[in-house]
Formats: C-alpha cells, structure tokens, sequence
C-alpha cells in the first residue's frame, strides 16, 4: 500500500524552500499523472502506513486455518537448519582465523532467507506481526486468536527443527568434515547459562521485529539484502534464536553431546523467554507508541 503524498519534498530543493512552498505551488510541482507516480515512487512510507501493512497482514495470519499453520510451520522448521548447514559448510573450508566467523555468518541468512520470502510461519516473526492487531484490537477474542497461532507455530517450527537436526546426523547424509563443523557451530551457539541465554536472546528477538518492521518500506530488490545484514547480525554477535538454535541444540541432542533438560531448560526456555521479551515487550510496544496517535483504534 502506497500513500500518495502530495506534499512530498521535491529533490534537490533547499529546506527553506520546501517549507515556504504554498499549497498551490505545491499543486503546480505535480503537473501531470507521469508526475505524480515519479513523486509517490520517491517517497518513503510512514510509520503508519508501515504500521498498517503489518497489522493487516497479522489480521490475516490470526484468521488462518490451524492445518495451514501447521504445514507452514514445520516447512520453516525444517528449512530454518539451511542456515546452521550453510553456516558449517562455509566453517568446514575457511582457515581457522578471527575474521572466518564474520565470514561464516554469511550462511546463516540463507535459512531465513527461504523462510522469510517463502512466507512460511517463523516464530520470531509473529512476536511483533500477530501482536500488533491484538494491541489495536484489545479484545479477549483476539487475543485468544494470538495465544492459538502461537502455540501451534512454535511446536510446528520445533518439531520440524528436530526432524531436521536428527536427519542431517544420518550417515553419508554430510561428509565428516561439515558434521565436525556442524558440531562445532551448535557448541559455540548453544553455550552459556539460563540467565546468559536469555540476555543474548533479548537482541535476537529485537532484530528479528526491527526486519520485519523495515521489509514494507524495501524497493528494488532492498529486502534481499536487508535479510542477510540482519540475521547475520545475530550470529556475528553472538545472540540466541530459539528456532535456528533448536536446529543447533537438537543436532547436540542427537550425536549425545547434550542432554535433553540441558537444551530445554537452559537453552531453549530462556531464548524463547528473551526473544518473546525483546520482540515483543520491547520493540513491539515502541512502534506502537510511535504511530498510536496517528491511527484509529476500533
């Protein structure tokens, strides 16, 4: 959704001009229709028109069938592990150097990459996506409607995480190599206590809401690479996400270097609980600050 601005600033013109532009010269800037689409193909969305695009899709999300929503969600779960594969591929032919870590994040934007423009349902994405029409809505109903979607994402996404994790442990399914280099890549990512996970995760959680807050606004091909600089963000710095990390966490499970409470209560429950809390309490409630006044609340 567009919002035709007719009053946006011409390029190139001074700011005291643009603000000294009367609204009948205004009118005569934008001379014929070829005009006006240049203007509008210029501008930038509004926050809440950005705001708008996203609730109306979280409306739609919220409506879904509970089948829809669970096939969707364990396509996610399951292509989510192309990021830890990709990652252990490109860690399996680096040299063991600093900068090989910058490097190898570069994979793990694949997974979400095929997630993202798949249009599957990826937890994360619902932490600000689904959330939003229940703070415009403010009703039991729609709440509930949150609370199902949720439930039924995240145990799809889990399941098809540990259906992936546990195929790529099969023999010749990897070479020796990448399987050393996957082991290595969930050790480093799973790593650290309760407390510590679910601080890590508290940015993760940000990050993932700040994408798709920005994805409405991308032009020309822009979303590509507003994807892989973010979700490589999060493994370059080292923060947690409960899905791609429930790939890394089940492999561990899997091969017997990690026991089952281990990656449940100290790894899964606490980035789960710090990604909610950095998505949604933080992020979510600071977009709707910033365009609550601007919009009708039904």
């Amino acid at each position: 959704m567009q919002d035709h601005d007719m009053t946006a600033p011409r390029r190139g013109a001074s700011p005291e001009k643009q603000d000294n532009l009367d609204p009948e010269a205004e009118k005569e800037a934008v001379r014929s229709h070829s005009d006006e689409s240049h203007v509008t193909e210029a501008s930038r969305l509004s926050a809440r028109l950005i705001y708008e695009v996203i609730r109306r899709d979280g409306d739609e999300e919220l409506q879904r069938p509970v089948a829809s929503l669970v096939w969707s969600g364990l396509a996610a779960g399951v292509l989510i592990s192309l990021s830890v594969l990709t990652q252990a591929v490109l860690k399996s032919k680096l040299p063991e150097t600093d900068w090989a870590l910058l490097v190898e994040g570069l994979g793990y934007s694949v997974g979400f990459m095929v997630v993202i423009f798949g249009r599957m349902q990826l937890f994360t994405e619902n932490t600000i996506t689904t959330v939003l029409p229940v703070v415009a809505d403010r009703s039991l109903t729609c709440l509930l409607k949150l609370l199902r979607l949720w439930a039924v994402v995240l145990v799809a996404n889990i399941v098809g995480c540990v259906v992936a994790s546990g195929f790529l442990t099969l023999p010749f399914v990897v070479q020796p190599d990448v399987m050393t280099a996957l082991i290595a890549v969930s050790h480093h990512a799973v790593e650290g206590t309760a407390t510590q996970n679910f601080v890590r995760a508290m940015p993760a959680g940000l990050i993932i809401a700040a994408l798709v807050w920005i994805l409405p606004a991308t032009r020309n091909g822009g979303s590509f690479f507003v994807v892989m600089a973010l979700t490589w963000l999060i493994t370059a710095a080292g923060f947690a996400h409960v899905i791609a990390g429930s790939v890394e966490a089940g492999l561990l499970v899997w091969v017997g270097e990690m026991r089952f409470a281990d990656a449940a209560l100290i790894y899964f429950l606490p980035v789960l609980a710090g990604n909610v809390a950095g998505g949604t309490a933080v992020f979510t409630l600071l977009v709707w600050g910033q365009v609550r006044n601007e919009v009708e609340v039904e």
